[in-house]
């Protein structure tokens, strides 16, 4: 009898001896730690768990309920609206995709087509516009979709979230290094005006363009590189659509690497747009004032004025979003935040163009002569 109690005491105490292999796999959460001992045999196949602080069990259970490992589907939060403001919220979305999508279109269609725009600073918006239509097209139809089902029904797969969370990062990563050569354009146009034609050849945007998309590429592709890498142990993504943040939240693995990369990639583009632009428009502006050319000064204010105004309304939008996450209580203002940073900028990016362009206007009062001619018939 005492050697019986004398050895269940000791199991009790100690380790589980394995007599083939043991793997341990150590799961740490912010409050325990759990051993996971698997004891392997060709008869069978006994999963030991010990838990040091018998406390936790209960939580240990509740959390490993919720956690799935790897799992091929996740789960949107989306937009948490009331049941009254549903179909106002979904109204104004769907009407700001559509004008979105046919104004960009509309304006591609024209630079595309007339070949009085052919010019280097029409084929450098052509850009912006295709980005706006791309990234727009990724995330608002989802959008509207996952508001008209129950929170439960909001499930995408994981190749899929990957995907538009691709998508949606080289949009805002593409219209900074846009902007840049378009910034660059600008300057070349009104600091070497006589040298513009030499210096802005077809080879050289094509370069320009090369260069802003591919810049674009490789930085969003290291950084869900090492995203995708991590395994996964939560299924529900608290956002609006699946973003890099969203996707290594999912993770229980260390995300020290992705945290810095993710930081290091936003002080470089941030500084990278914001000191090619100041450093543009401080070279533009001392020739302005310089130079007694009452044209040249016209000119540099029309067409810097346009870019000045789209790029602050996109790195406006952009700071909020930015800003906002430092706040987690104001996580749905950042969402409403984040709608807008599409919004915005898509929608007014074809009209101040199209405005302050006489080349886009002339075309489109062509356009419509032409359509009262054939009415008349």
């Amino acid at each position: 009898m005492n050697t019986d109690k004398q050895s269940r005491g000791e199991n009790r105490e100690a380790h589980v001896t394995v007599s083939h292999s043991v793997r341990q796999d150590r799961f740490k959460t912010s409050s325990f730690e759990v051993i996971w001992e698997e004891k392997v045999n060709t008869a069978q196949y006994i999963p030991l768990l010990q838990i040091k602080s018998l406390n936790y069990v209960k939580k240990f259970r509740r959390l490993m309920e919720n956690y799935t490992y790897n799992s091929p589907t996740l789960q949107l939060e989306g937009l948490n609206v009331s049941k009254d403001s549903t179909y106002p919220v979904f109204l104004f979305l769907f009407f700001s995709y559509l004008f979105i999508i046919v104004a960009n279109v509309g304006i591609a269609f024209i630079v595309f087509i007339d070949k009085t725009l052919h010019q280097p600073m029409y084929l450098l918006f052509w850009n912006l516009s295709v980005n706006d239509i791309l990234g727009n097209s990724i995330m608002v139809p989802r959008l509207l979709t996952d508001m008209l089902r129950p929170p439960s029904e909001r499930i995408i797969t994981y190749y899929e979230c990957v995907f538009q969370a691709f998508t949606t990062h080289m949009f805002s990563t593409t219209a900074h290094t846009v902007l840049m050569i378009m910034a660059f354009d600008r300057y070349v146009a009104i600091c070497n005006p006589l040298r513009y034609a030499a210096i802005m050849t077809n080879k050289m945007l094509i370069k320009l363009t090369v260069s802003a998309w591919g810049v674009a590429f490789v930085l969003v592709g290291i950084l869900l590189g090492l995203t995708i890498r991590l395994n996964r142990c939560r299924t529900l993504i608290r956002s609006l659509y699946c973003n890099n943040a969203g996707l290594f939240k999912l993770s229980c693995e260390s995300v020290f690497i992705n945290n810095v990369y993710g930081l290091t990639f936003t002080v470089v583009l941030f500084s990278g747009s914001i000191g090619s632009m100041v450093l543009t428009y401080t070279k533009i502006t001392v020739v302005c004032l310089t130079s007694k050319n009452k044209s040249l000064n016209s000119k540099a204010l029309k067409t810097c004025s346009t870019h000045l105004v789209v790029y602050l309304i996109m790195l406006l939008s952009g700071m909020s979003i930015i800003t906002l996450h430092r706040f987690p209580q104001l996580a749905e203002s950042r969402k409403f935040a984040t709608i807008l940073y599409h919004i915005i900028p898509g929608s007014l990016n074809p009209i101040i163009y199209g405005m302050q362009s006489k080349e886009i206007r002339r075309f489109l009062s062509k356009l419509f002569d032409s359509k009262k001619v054939l009415s008349l018939f």
